[in-house]
């Protein structure tokens, strides 16, 4: 009897162990993170709110820049639909018997030019959110831009404060 009360301690321990797990999760969020409106996954900021803190921009200057976005985005998403149509016929190349190397290079040489449209792009975007910017806010433009490169990378790490 001794053993099958310990047993039947242990089940409901870990009964209740588990649907602790689970209602944890099932709070926390999507991910396991807690998302608070303006945040990306882990609680950090999106790039769009850091900039909008940092330059202290006014309600004028955030309508604005939300345009600005929704430029640079439309633009991007054409570049990139690009880049994925040279990539998808670059590959296919692959699958002849013979490689064309003219055709491998031209395409290769595509992509390398789209990719230098994705940067132009990005570059006239700061540019155009420079011009967002009053005179009190240049100092803070020209400080943002140290950190831009780090902000707007894959697996980007979070700002220091």
């Amino acid at each position: 009897m001794e053993k099958t009360k310990l047993l039947t301690i242990a089940v409901l321990s870990l009964l209740v162990l588990n649907l602790a797990t689970l209602g944890f999760l099932l709070l926390s969020g999507p991910n396991g993170n807690h998302h608070q409106q303006g945040q990306g996954p882990e609680g950090r900021l999106k790039p769009k709110e850091i900039i909008i803190e940092k330059l202290h921009f006014d309600v004028n200057q955030q309508k604005e820049y939300d345009k600005l976005i929704q430029w640079h985005q439309g633009e991007i998403k054409t570049i990139e639909d690009h880049i994925r149509e040279a990539k998808d016929a670059l590959y296919q190349i692959l699958s002849s018997s013979e490689i064309n190397i003219k055709s491998k290079d031209s395409l290769i040489n595509a992509l390398s030019l789209h990719q230098k449209e994705i940067e132009i792009t990005h570059f006239k975007h700061f540019e155009d959110t420079k011009k967002l910017c009053h005179k009190d806010q240049i100092e803070d433009f020209n400080t943002l831009t140290e950190e831009l490169g780090r902000l707007f990378s894959k697996g980007r790490k979070p700002p220091r404060r």
